[in-house]
């Protein structure tokens, strides 16, 4: 008489499993993905077909409202020369990106310049301004 096992092994493989870790995987980089906020400041650029990439050390913004921010944090046309100095300190080239929105008169985006370009006189240094567009 042969004996007979009870239990026999199956060659398939159960996807229950799988599909819950692709499903966990899925909501893990959907609640990532909305966290990360490149620009927390929102803009509409100015467009342009010129591309210009440079180590950025400083970001100024100039939203709609003409409200000054460096770095996200608000600051006020008087203390905008200190302001970057503070940023760019120990700096002999850095870059001050400046992203001003497309309604902001001339003056705002000439008055950073003007902070920058004392910055440099004040201390000798060649810091420059590069302002951010979006493509055409």
């Amino acid at each position: 008489m042969a004996i007979e096992t009870r239990n026999k092994r199956s060659a398939t493989f159960s996807m229950a499993s799988m599909s819950d870790l692709v499903f966990l995987l899925l909501i893990f980089f959907m609640l990532t993905s909305t966290l990360v906020a490149p620009n927390a400041i929102k803009l509409l650029l100015p467009q342009s077909k010129s591309k210009t990439l440079a180590k950025q050390t400083v970001t100024v913004y100039i939203n709609d409202k003409f409200d000054y921010f460096i770095d996200e944090t608000q600051v006020n046309e008087d203390d905008l020369e200190n302001g970057i100095g503070n940023k760019l300190a120990g700096d002999m080239d850095g870059s001050v990106v400046l992203r001003a929105d497309q309604s902001v008169p001339v003056q705002y985006v000439v008055n950073v310049i003007d902070a920058v370009n004392n910055i440099n006189k004040r201390y000798d240094t060649k810091h420059k301004v590069i302002l951010a567009t979006r493509p055409k």
